[in-house]
């Protein structure tokens, strides 16, 4: 079940699992969510909109390293500012004024942030802002909708929960996205227990309209925090995050992902009020305020400021959303798929049918994708760097996964195409 088209990949493959966990560092880059014989695992480079495989594979890559890349893959002005910093040093034995700068670049931007804290990826900073919001209430128990990261005071409620304590399992509950009574519920079964609600503010769907409101009212009612993950959705959805767009302000913030438009920072931010406390609350570590990522992240956050890289990236995925919509309604396609979330990160969804289960389909989808020159999951994570030939390349390559699939589904031959094992059902992280 291989191909030489990847063959260089699954010979690193084979090579890393015998040092590496799952050969990767990072589950979603695994061949769990690729499945092996059709699909590329290790990369070469990338530039703007593209990138290669180690077999020399070009794609157009609607990951963006799981939207970590906002503006492209090199940018010339990010690429610039690590050059120059690089030549002065990465790290020191005392802090570098880029810590100051880029923490007022943001206050400047971020609508709830007066004070900035610095970490590496998105589960130190809602860890930390967690466990900000436990010293500042004397509260245990935390409310949580959404993905949140890998520590144990999140996991421990997913499936993924092995090695995490008990105690700890318990005071973590999880509600529903978009149903208010939900979060109710936790209040009431939970009283003056419940230091934090924490939640990502758009998902996989928009909020409906007075929701983040109603989740602002009950959660300060009832004397939480209230903390917007926004590893995802910071300088994405908006230069403010989705706080911004939707006119409603949490306590603290987490921000990641595209702030360093793919260097490793993160930051938690929040009213004064609540962040002076972390002289106290214990959030430290050696590479917090390397000079490389923060120089990366100067850079990245001028260009959102001064370009229209926001603007762009909504109308490229705009265009990508209705013609897509339109595409599935015209190949009658409408129970088994659609297209759903916010222009700059769309998902394409798939449902289960009568002859075949929807892990059939997205094998056949991911085959079809990466054969075609798309490096897809099941998001369309919009960078600056796409343009309108990059849109028309994918919509041909969904096209003709349309028309491939209506002609075989006809004649129940859709495994026949497989030429890989089906994907199985694993961990689902919202």
């Amino acid at each position: 079940m291989s191909s030489n088209r990847y063959k260089n990949s699954e010979k690193l493959l084979r090579r890393a699992l015998q040092s590496i966990p799952l050969g990767t560092q990072t589950f979603s880059k695994s061949y769990t969510q690729y499945p092996y014989g059709v699909s590329p695992y290790f990369a070469e480079k990338a530039y703007g909109s593209h990138l290669w495989d180690v077999d020399g594979n070009e794609y157009i890559d609607f990951i963006n390293s799981l939207a970590a890349i906002t503006l492209g893959y090199n940018d010339e002005d990010v690429n610039q500012a690590v050059i120059d910093q690089l030549s002065k040093g990465t790290i020191f034995s005392l802090s570098h004024s880029l810590e100051i700068q880029v923490a007022e670049k943001i206050i400047e931007m971020v609508p709830c942030a007066e004070m900035v804290r610095f970490g590496k990826n998105g589960s130190d900073v809602t860890a930390g802002a967690v466990r900000l919001a436990r010293a500042y209430t004397g509260r245990d128990h935390i409310a949580v909708c959404g993905y949140h990261g890998w520590q144990d005071w999140y996991i421990g409620v997913t499936s993924r929960n092995r090695g995490v304590p008990e105690s700890t399992k318990k005071l973590t509950h999880s509600f529903s996205y978009n149903d208010i009574s939900a979060l109710e519920t936790l209040f009431n079964k939970y009283p003056d227990q419940i230091a934090a609600v924490i939640l990502e503010p758009v998902q996989i769907h928009e909020p409906l309209p007075g929701y983040l409101e109603e989740v602002k009212n009950i959660t300060h009612k009832n004397g939480a925090l209230l903390i917007f993950d926004e590893i995802v959705t910071g300088f994405r959805l908006s230069n403010g995050g989705a706080q911004e767009i939707y006119d409603v302000i949490p306590d603290l913030a987490t921000f990641g992902k595209g702030l360093a438009n793919g260097y490793p920072l993160s930051a938690i931010t929040g009213k004064k009020e609540y962040m002076c406390l972390f002289e106290e609350v214990f959030f430290s570590f050696t590479f917090g305020g390397d000079t490389i990522s923060l120089a990366a992240a100067m850079a990245t956050l001028n260009k959102i400021q001064n370009e229209p890289i926001i603007e762009t990236m909504r109308s490229i995925g705009n265009k990508l959303f209705k013609n897509l919509e339109h595409l599935i309604k015209e190949y009658e396609f409408d129970t088994i798929f659609s297209v759903i979330g916010v222009p700059v990160k769309s998902f394409f969804l798939i449902n289960d049918t009568e002859r075949y289960n929807l892990w059939d389909l997205k094998t056949f989808f991911l085959q079809h994708m990466f054969s075609k020159g798309i490096l897809i999951l099941s998001t369309h994570n919009i960078s600056y760097a796409h343009n309108d030939k990059d849109i028309s390349i994918l919509l041909d390559a969904y096209t003709s996964f349309f028309q491939k699939l209506k002609d075989y589904d006809c004649n129940r031959k859709l495994r026949k195409l497989l030429k890989c094992d089906s994907l199985k059902p694993l961990f689902e992280i919202r």
